[in-house]
């Protein structure tokens, strides 16, 4: 018999609020998250509205220790102190070589990478921080999150694009089911809202263009979608396994019952039209769940608002679900697009869904895509006493993770 691998903590920074409660209580009332980008003078950017995650300031750190870390360490560092703190767990009780952690991001410390680019391009090599490397580096927020809480054991920083957070918490899953760690931290961090990266989406022309209504931007499955919103926060779970949480009398809030990894190879930035790749992820998790895709009692979808993933995501369900058509929401739709940490959240928001019977609603879904015709969640929760839910995460490059989480028995 396998490992089981539960869930004992979750933490979550978002433009919803930097807390699991405040963040939930949002989501159930379909309060949306973006707004007018304040963090500098977007005026001349095409697109000029993101959802900002505001006021954090990590207990666990000082101020100059958040000065030496980069934007998305400091929002990873936050959410994994709500998780551990949430779990109860002391390290001082733990061997720390069995605690190890996985957090992923799709771009890093972007933050950084502009502010001392400035400062090259106007000032010369003296100008450059020599922390400007440390802080950028991509795999610097799983390293401080270790650091912070003395976890020896394996490390790593998954980098799959828009996939990163969930992949992370699947990766994670598989250190604990393979016997080498008792707990893990995982989940993901991202913050990109700075001119350069605003500017790099919007000439792609991913991004929505809705200035003037930002509230009403992300619009997953929308026939008037137009781009996603570019968000930041971050999303943090504590996994471990059964018996070792069950030991030390933990609150078992849920379980990792499965996940799937899959690349499109097809293209670097567009899906497969056909949903093949995502197909691919969603059979394999619910194969490693042993689930029947008619067991899914909520699904949450990348659902970016795009014109090409969310048709070609409406495709991969119906050929996974057919009749069995989950109920379908994107919570991108109140919260943006978190890129590298979007499918952490994600995962926390199914796991919450489970726990309260309640599932989150995809707002802004005023006009039917004949393309996208799915059972949405449209614009208001929906009560459902669910024991299983399941979320995608599609990220650049094709990759392709699911992930279910079910209610603990």
């Amino acid at each position: 018999m396998r490992t089981r691998v539960v869930i004992t903590g979750m933490g979550v920074v978002s433009p919803l609020g930097n807390s699991v409660p405040v963040f939930w209580e949002a989501l159930c009332n379909g309060k949306p998250g973006i707004g007018p980008i304040t963090h500098f003078d977007a005026s001349e950017m095409p697109a000029r509205i993101a959802g900002q995650a505001e006021d954090c300031h990590p207990a666990v750190m000082t101020a100059k220790e958040i000065s030496r870390c980069d934007r998305y360490t400091v929002f990873a560092v936050e959410a994994a102190s709500q998780a551990w703190e949430q779990a109860g767990l002391d390290i001082d009780r733990e061997n720390p070589q069995r605690c190890g952690v996985t957090v992923g991001t799709g771009i890093g410390g972007l933050y950084t990478f502009e502010e001392q680019m400035t400062r090259f391009i106007n000032g010369g090599a003296r100008r450059v921080s020599p922390l400007a490397i440390p802080k950028i580096l991509t795999n610097m927020a799983a390293g401080e999150v270790a650091i912070r809480f003395g976890l020896a054991g394996p490390n790593e920083a998954v980098i799959s694009a828009c996939a990163s957070g969930a992949q992370s918490i699947g990766d994670a899953s598989m250190v604990i089911r393979d016997g080498r760690a008792d707990v893990m931290i995982a989940g993901g961090s991202e913050a990109g809202i700075v001119p350069f990266g605003i500017a790099g989406f919007a000439a792609m022309k991913a991004l929505s263009t809705r200035n003037d209504e930002p509230e009403r931007a992300s619009r997953p499955f929308d026939k008037e979608r137009d781009g996603f919103v570019m968000s930041e926060g971050a999303g943090v779970m504590v996994l471990e396994s059964e018996d070792h949480a069950k030991a030390r009398g933990a609150e078992i809030l849920g379980e990792v019952a499965g996940h799937g990894d899959t690349c499109d190879a097809y293209h670097v930035t567009s899906p497969r039209p056909d949903g093949s790749g995502a197909v691919g992820a969603m059979n394999t998790a619910l194969a490693d769940a042993e689930l029947p895709a008619s067991a899914i009692g909520y699904f949450n979808a990348h659902g970016t608002s795009t014109k090409l993933n969310d048709i070609a995501e409406t495709l991969a369900l119906k050929t996974v679900f057919g009749e069995a058509m989950p109920p379908v929401s994107s919570t991108k739709s109140m919260i943006g697009h978190l890129l590298g940490a979007a499918g952490a959240v994600e995962a926390i928001a199914c796991m919450l869904a489970v726990r309260d019977g309640v599932l989150p609603p995809n707002i802004n879904y005023e006009n039917a895509d004949p393309e996208c015709e799915l059972n949405i969640v449209a614009n208001s929760a929906r009560q459902a006493q669910i024991d299983s839910a399941m979320s995608n995460s599609l990220g650049f490059g094709g990759h392709n993770t699911s992930l279910i989480v079910k209610r603990y028995e």
